[in-house]
């Protein structure tokens, strides 16, 4: 069955989009559950896996076809988002087989992040893969296909330069408020959330020499954790509105499900603050920050999608390093296509010359009835000439297989030899 990926990113759709489509660790556990073929909103697809991140809703699936495969996601994200399909439909890419695989290796590498190289991707596509297996919506083939992923983004980081200076979306973050405020150090920067984005943010600041910054999380202990280690002043939740009167900067990154900076929240504060601009970065999706507060005088927003103007700045190291990246994907592109082809070609080959012995024996048994009685000689030369026959027949198929199983067209010559010979029980052979 074909590998089928139905997506998007931040290339083809705005946040506004992405937000409405993503999961969070919460909610995608309980996602998958759908992925089961017996009861389960996803009946034709064996296998599943989704990668949710910042920029991207990926869905990886083995399916009869990649228009039954883009339905069944459409319906799948209806009934988990409650969102119409003709809102995110037209945005939505799909791949299959060889285009999947080398899209999901080139985004383990790097080469498809809203910046190159971003290493933070490798991380997020081995959690993809770690719930799934939890779930028990990954199988043997997306089990290897996302492996070989890993390999793929392992190996661009070791054997190139193409992450060399390299910035997450985090660093980029923090570039974008230098751009604003040039030197940080007399900025109070307010960093919401402690996770792996607030972490980075945090280790980017420090290193940028910020000396004040505080940390806000709804759980403050991991908010103590990350101060500790940062230099910086824990806040709990029931901080949350004192923080905005003193903030110069607020860098937003948690998990909440809908923004938490609102018009309202935000003008209480902004009544304290003297009239001292406040800059919002909302590196979240979905967004934390709602984009109303922009008609909020003395206010500004940058959410995501407004990096990209800092990530244009200093790519041409790592852009020559691209054809060498791309080589690796290549390469591993080629490995995976040659073990899926044989997982498809063997067997094939195994189930044709199962059923050209059925037939061969049926036919042996109701010759030798009727012609009386042979002596166990003869019986036995009628039975190897049969046997040859079948051999000689089924010989230049047999190799011909075999030839392409280490081709990325093996699944097609398979495919057709079992309907031509009905090995999935779509013909009754008498």
């Amino acid at each position: 069955m074909p590998i089928v990926l139905v997506g998007l990113n931040h290339k083809v759709a705005p946040v506004e989009v992405r937000e409405r489509l993503a999961f969070s660790p919460a909610t995608l556990k309980p996602a998958l559950a759908r992925f089961h073929p017996d009861d389960g909103d996803c009946p034709h697809a064996s296998e599943g896996v989704i990668l949710s991140t910042c920029n991207r809703l990926e869905i990886y699936t083995l399916s009869p076809s990649p228009q039954e495969a883009e339905a069944a996601a459409c319906a799948f994200l209806e009934a988990c988002h409650g969102q119409c399909r003709e809102t995110f439909r037209p945005f939505l890419y799909t791949y299959a087989n060889e285009e999947a695989v080398a899209h999901l290796f080139s985004v383990a590498a790097g080469l498809d992040s809203l910046v190159l190289g971003e290493f933070q991707i490798l991380g997020q596509v081995t959690d993809a893969l770690e719930a799934c297996l939890e779930c028990k919506t990954a199988g043997k083939v997306l089990t290897t296909l996302f492996r070989s992923a890993v390999e793929t983004g392992k190996r661009a980081r070791t054997e190139t330069t193409i992450s060399q200076g390299a910035t997450s979306v985090s660093h980029v973050a923090v570039e974008l408020a230098r751009r604003i405020f040039g030197d940080l150090d007399a900025c109070q920067v307010l960093l919401v959330g402690a996770g792996e984005m607030a972490e980075l943010a945090a280790r980017t600041l420090s290193v940028y020499g910020v000396k004040s910054l505080s940390i806000l999380n709804r759980m403050r202990e991991r908010a103590e954790r990350l101060a500790t280690e940062f230099n910086a002043r824990p806040l709990g939740w029931d901080q949350f509105d004192s923080a905005l009167r003193w903030a110069d900067i607020v860098i937003a990154s948690t998990s909440a499900p809908q923004a938490i900076f609102r018009p309202d929240n935000v003008r209480q504060a902004l009544s304290t603050r003297r009239n001292r601009p406040l800059f919002f970065i909302d590196i979240a999706v979905p967004r934390n920050v709602d984009p109303e507060v922009d008609r909020l005088k003395g206010v500004y927003r940058y959410d995501i999608d407004d990096l990209k103007a800092v990530v244009e700045t200093s790519l041409a190291e790592r852009q020559r390093e691209i054809p060498k990246v791309e080589a690796i994907v290549a390469e591993q592109q080629g490995k995976f296509m040659a073990w899926l082809c044989s997982l498809e070609v063997m067997p094939t080959i195994v189930d044709m010359r199962r059923e050209m012995d059925r037939i061969r024996q049926g036919e042996l048994e109701h010759t030798l009835s009727r012609l009386g009685n042979l002596s166990a000689r003869d019986r036995e030369i009628i039975q190897g000439m049969t046997q040859r026959i079948i051999n000689k027949i089924l010989h230049q198929p047999t190799i011909r297989l075999k030839e392409h199983a280490n081709v990325s067209d093996g699944y097609y010559y398979a495919a057709t030899v079992r309907d031509l010979f009905g090995l999935d029980g779509s013909v009754k052979s008498e």
